[in-house]
């Protein structure tokens, strides 16, 4: 084990009730005739490889599936994941629990398994809103922030967008970055940020609401921990070094779990993710680019893919400039990933075969000449 996995803070929870840790009236009425006298809510504030720990909003308890429970996973979006509300049953004074039922989500954050099969992997639960930290180095990056709301959107979490590392920025940088995130400024609340001199750092704690849920989402490297660790008020959670040569870190974060501040808000720490591969994003796409979404009503086709068709309202506001045609190109991005994760893992093989023998007859072709 490494040395940041054995310092990563024991998280405790004194005193407080369910409805401090975020369940409210729409988890209240999701409940059902699901609890009794045996039976209570928790919520998942850890997940490992094979156990769980969970909140009772006064104690954290090692809990473990059910068999049955355990029978009734058809998928891995089956699975409780950190956030998630679970109907728990306590044993040996409350020293352990055992999960018997996954209460419904209200949101779900969830990525394409970087694996070979088209399955899901889960990354956190019933989130009301997604901090998305981009930082102001060379590790800025507008198509992958806009990546971010799409998968955000789509998971039914409302976005903020923080610019972090503003101190490293001369007054020009800070133009040109804030003219190209403008745009999106405009659309979602939006903070600039610096964990060095504060700036912008109290404006941000305003903004936190108590019992809401907070996820901290960027690539490695942007100040998600480092940030987290400000609002924290305290070094619990370990950062480092980003490399000079790229701009990138090392993962700091490398496993999920639920943090409370003292002033309420909770947070869910997720580790930085490389791959942003979607799956599924139709909602996100719609919302993230929405004047897209709203000229394609006025194409010729309706099923216009914006690409090639004649009479193309999307086509032609880029052709005018209406919309940025970076901004356009990296939908059709998204667009086209989202489509290929959609394909089963067999359709993949066989495109991926199709474009192999294609290519072979290619070459052949070109020796003949």
């Amino acid at each position: 084990m490494s040395s940041h996995q054995q310092n990563i803070p024991k998280q405790e929870f004194p005193d407080l009730s369910v409805e401090q840790l975020g369940y409210d009236e729409w988890f209240t009425q999701k409940e059902f005739d699901l609890l009794n006298d045996e039976f209570a809510v928790a919520r998942v504030v850890e997940v490992n490889k094979n156990n769980y720990k969970v909140s009772s909003g006064k104690n954290e308890i090692q809990a473990e599936l059910s068999g049955k429970f355990l029978f009734s996973i058809e998928s891995s979006l089956d699975y409780p994941t950190v956030g998630d509300w679970v109907v728990v049953q306590y044993f040996d004074q409350n020293s352990h629990a055992i999960i018997h039922q996954l209460l419904p989500r209200k949101s779900v954050l969830k990525r394409k398994d970087p694996g070979k099969k088209v399955e899901f992997q889960l990354i956190a639960a019933n989130i009301d809103y997604a901090l998305i930290v981009q930082s102001a180095d060379s590790n800025f990056n507008l198509n992958r922030l806009e990546r971010y709301l799409v998968m955000a959107n789509d998971s039914n979490i409302q976005p903020i967008i923080i610019l972090s590392k503003t101190d490293l920025l001369t007054e020009k940088e800070r133009t040109d970055i804030y003219e190209q995130l403008q745009p999106l400024i405009q659309k979602y609340t939006f903070f600039a940020i610096s964990s060095v001199s504060e700036d912008g750092i109290d404006a941000l704690k305003q903004e936190l609401q108590i019992a809401q849920t907070y996820c901290l989402l960027g690539s490695s490297g942007v100040g998600k921990t480092t940030l987290l660790n400000t609002l924290l008020g305290e070094n619990l959670l370990d950062v480092h070094e980003v490399r000079e040569k790229d701009s990138k870190g090392r993962h700091t974060t490398v496993r999920r779990q639920l943090i409370r501040l003292d002033s309420g808000p909770i947070f869910i720490d997720t580790p930085g993710m490389r791959e942003l591969g979607n799956f599924s994003v139709d909602t996100g796409l719609e919302e993230t680019f929405d004047e897209i979404n709203s000229l394609s009503h006025q194409c010729r086709f309706k099923d216009c893919t914006h690409i090639h068709e004649p009479g193309c309202a999307v086509i032609e506001a880029v052709k005018n400039g209406l919309i940025e045609e970076s901004r356009y190109q990296n939908y059709l991005k998204i667009q086209k990933e989202a489509a290929y994760y959609n394909m089963t893992y067999v359709d993949k093989r066989q495109k991926d075969k199709k474009f192999g023998k294609m290519f072979k007859n290619l070459k052949k072709s070109m020796r003949k000449k």
